[in-house]
């Protein structure tokens, strides 16, 4: 049987990791010398009141070579292959890490994707191959199901200010916005597997009107096979309304929603809303 591995910045909830026997290895977030395991050691609630708190920007970090190993031997000695699907290397060394832990086992069947992406894109990603599984699919086939669909995801996403990212240093061509970001609310997009500007917009609402309207572009008359996800740090209302309208738009079935966890949120801050299409 094949399992999937997957991060936490997938940010699944308790039920679709049950329901799939999904299992998943943990970042880190450092709050000066404190370790934190995203999702784990840190609820939402805790972290965002660390966040508001912090005296100065926490910093993230991927798993190593051994945690990873400690997940995928004993699956292997119970003869199951393998399916990690993983943040992309260009925001996280979690996928170097998972391929030293891969060599480690030689004679296990074992495939890492490099899914460059992560969040709900990722999570869309978890979901489409749990069900390619369940209907039958080879470890080879839904390998390539997910190579195929890793460029096909359309993730874009408002956020209040770009000083996390900036200071974080995951903003990448973004820091073009950085001189106006005190006038702007940026729509950026996650594209082959790194942060890049879309688009400037003057308000948080309009911003997040635009993004409506480029993801029903994308989308366009697929509206009904499309998948979606909608994520949200500290503004459910928000996110919950985007939801509602990506489904009066596109009638497109009930997106999937979550919150944006520690790791994620350490480069976003609180206030970003995001969604991810795949048709």
């Amino acid at each position: 049987m094949i399992k999937i591995v997957t991060d936490s910045t997938a940010y699944l909830p308790e039920t679709a990791l049950r329901e799939h026997d999904i299992r998943f290895v943990p970042l880190y977030v450092h709050f000066g010398v404190e370790a934190f395991r995203d999702t784990v050691d840190l609820s939402n609630e805790e972290f965002y009141a660390r966040l508001k708190a912090a005296a100065a920007m926490p910093t993230t970090s991927q798993p190593s070579a051994g945690e990873f190993l400690e997940v995928f031997r004993p699956l292997v000695d119970q003869g199951h292959e393998i399916l990690a699907l993983l943040i992309s290397s260009k925001l996280s060394g979690t996928y170097a890490s998972a391929m030293a832990a891969r060599a480690m086992l030689p004679e296990a069947s074992i495939s890492v994707v490099d899914t460059l992406n992560t969040s709900i894109a990722l999570q869309l990603m978890v979901y489409a191959a749990a069900e390619a599984i369940r209907g039958g699919a080879t470890l080879v086939q839904v390998t390539e199901q997910m190579e195929t669909m890793k460029t096909r995801i359309y993730t874009l996403f408002v956020v209040d200010t770009l000083e996390y990212l900036a200071k974080g240093g995951r903003i990448g061509n973004a820091k073009a916005f950085l001189g106006t970001m005190l006038s702007i609310k940026p729509i950026l997009i996650l594209k082959d597997g790194a942060i890049e500007p879309l688009e400037q917009v003057r308000s948080k609402r309009k911003a997040v009107a635009r993004m409506l309207d480029l993801i029903q572009e994308r989308v366009g008359s697929a509206g009904r096979q499309a998948r979606l996800a909608v994520t949200h740090a500290l503004v459910p209302e928000e996110a919950e309304a985007v939801r509602q309208e990506l489904v009066a738009r596109l009638g497109c079935p009930e997106p999937y929603f979550s919150e944006v966890g520690a790791v994620i949120g350490s480069h976003t801050g609180p206030g970003v809303v995001a969604v991810a299409a795949y048709v």
